[in-house]
């Protein structure tokens, strides 16, 4: 007989496997679980070397599987001001009096500033002075797709008097013909990062998809290594052993692979090819290099993603019908129909699967267009592309994911109603006509769509716990709306099997049976019996990835 390497007994095991959906016990020899079943059952696989982890009756799960965040901007935020719950003049110029003390040098740059942290009026660099008038400052929208920053600030990043940008986004102007302060899309705002620590590198695969230039010396590439150990560390804290990587660039997959060689790549971690609206058909040559250096199952390339729009809170993303408060404005799309018709036939030709960002309900329209001129230029098959966010959605298109076979990735503490962030102005951008329709989790999985779930970290925390809980209690705004709360099965599916299937490893990973890959996360208690509104102060005690041990509490 073999002896197991590891057994997990006496635990509540949620396998998300429907041919056996709870066991006891489990037992795990080299990468792959051996099997699941009972605690007397599985203990006869114990010898001399085993060890024994006693759950203590608390929950077992597959490995949480993150399928959107951005794995180096969410890493370097972890040393960053955080502004989450700062609201108010005095409030912001209090925390950024604090942080100031404790790093006295170099521009302050904050995360979590909501829109309305100073108000329901514009955020100027005049007021963002009177907080922080000394040093460069500034602060980025939780939705990561706006920036505010002082006079210093686009001082130094050369900003100060505006400049040429790629479509789609804005540095806004004042009267006088200054910036006002406000900055819209990673075109605008990339100036500014690039005076952070990391001087920009961690979000250039967010920003220009390039490598750095110039490049990194070795003391700078060290530090980007340990920015990256860092978020991957407390990742893994949080029981997620497989990552879904929203940007990327060379520079990114070779850091990546360094920790891997050294053997601190504690999660699985897929990196696209990000598309910007500046790059060219050709460009996928890149893409094929990625896809070929790196395709191990701890980091691989095998995705395109692309931008088709921005958020609607800043008015970016591309609407049908025109906003509430501006019904002539419908955002700009990113890329034409016809533009991206071409790259999503390109690209699916060459065997990519493709990850759009969509929040409005016209660019979603767009991305499910350019999906099914796809499928009528190669024929039908198994492509499984993704669309990003789908903040609100319109009734015709809602039937198109299963039919196309796209997957909805969509990131629970985004949704109205969950409480994470104040409803506006997000509820005034969407109107009441489309609320119904919008974060549609139940409607479009009625419809036959497949879900997975995620935090699009930094933009959210990243602790699945937290976003399983949102899944789970959020209210309907009104009366009439269909109920999108999810079961405690659906949201940890989202975060397991769902994530699984999007990545093509349904048969390998998500679910707890023998054979599979062993990724499992233990828990300090029974999730099945926790009131739903109380999961997010549960805590992983241990992480597994690949039978072994990558966190232990």
């Amino acid at each position: 007989m073999t002896h197991a390497d590891l057994i997990i007994r006496n635990a509540r095991i949620m396998t998300m496997d429907d041919g056996c959906p709870a066991a006891e016990s489990l037992a795990v020899s080299g990468h792959t679980i051996t099997a699941v079943g009972s605690t007397a059952d599985v203990a006869s696989l114990a010898g001399p070397a085993t060890r024994t982890i006693d759950a203590g009756g608390a929950s077992v799960l597959p490995g949480f599987i993150e399928s959107h965040l951005h794995i180096f901007s969410g890493a370097a935020s972890l040393s960053r001001l955080d502004l989450t719950g700062v609201d108010g003049q005095d409030a912001l110029r209090n925390a950024v009096m604090a942080w100031s003390v404790r790093q006295p040098n170099g521009v302050i740059f904050a995360n979590q500033a909501h829109y309305t942290i100073l108000g329901s009026g514009t955020v100027t660099r005049q007021m963002l002075d009177e907080v922080c008038p000394d040093r460069p400052f500034a602060m980025m929208a939780p939705d990561a797709h706006t920036v505010w920053a002082n006079t210093p600030a686009l001082a130094a990043a050369g900003i100060l008097n505006g400049r040429q940008l790629n479509p789609g986004s804005e540095i806004v102007m004042a009267a006088d013909g200054s910036a006002s302060g406000e900055l819209r899309e990673t075109d605008a705002f990339a100036p500014v990062i690039a005076l952070t620590e990391n001087q920009g590198r961690e979000a250039l695969g967010y920003t220009t998809a390039r490598d750095p230039v110039p490049a990194p010396t070795t003391q700078q590439r060290a530090a980007d290594i340990a920015t990256l150990q860092q978020g991957i560390e407390c990742c893994a804290s949080l029981g997620i052993t497989s990552m879904h990587n929203m940007d990327g660039n060379l520079y990114q997959c070779e850091l990546l692979q360094e920790i891997h060689q050294s053997g601190g790549l504690d999660c699985r971690i897929e990196v696209p090819f990000h598309y910007k609206n500046d790059k060219q058909l050709s460009d996928l040559e890149e893409a094929e290099v990625m896809r070929r250096t790196w395709n191990s199952d701890h980091l691989w390339c095998n995705r395109v993603k692309l931008f088709m729009d921005g958020v609607l809170d800043s008015g970016t993303a591309f609407v049908l019908d025109g906003y509430p408060d501006d019904p002539a404005s419908t955002g700009d799309p990113l890329f034409s129909a016809e533009d991206f018709n071409e790259i999503a036939s390109q690209c699916d030709k060459r065997g990519f699967q493709i990850a759009v960002h969509a929040i409005g309900d016209a660019a979603v329209r767009r991305t499910l267009d350019g999906y099914q001129a796809a499928r009528q230029a190669n024929g039908r098959k198994d492509s499984r592309h993704r669309i990003e966010h789908i903040e609100i959605i319109d009734e015709a298109d809602i039937g198109r994911f299963a039919e196309l076979g796209v997957i909805a990735s969509m990131q629970p503490l985004h949704a109205l109603g969950t409480g994470s962030y104040p409803m506006e102005p997000t509820r005034s951008k969407i109107g009441e006509a489309k609320l119904s329709r919008a974060f549609a989790w139940n409607t479009l999985r009625d419809a036959g769509a497949q879900l997975c779930f995620a935090s699009d970290w930094p933009v959210s925390p990243v602790d699945p716990l937290m976003s399983i809980k949102a899944a789970m209690i959020r209210e309907k705004l009104h009366p009439s709306h269909p109920d999108q709360r999810q079961s405690l099965h659906q949201a940890v599916h989202g975060y397991t099997a769902g994530g699984a299937y999007a990545e093509f490893n349904e048969d390998r990973k998500g679910t707890l049976k023998t054979g599979t890959l062993a990724d499992i996360v233990i828990l300090d208690g029974n999730i099945e019996t926790t009131d739903p509104g109380a999961i997010d102060e549960m805590k992983v005690t241990t992480t597994i990835c690949g039978g072994d041990i990558t966190y232990e509490a």
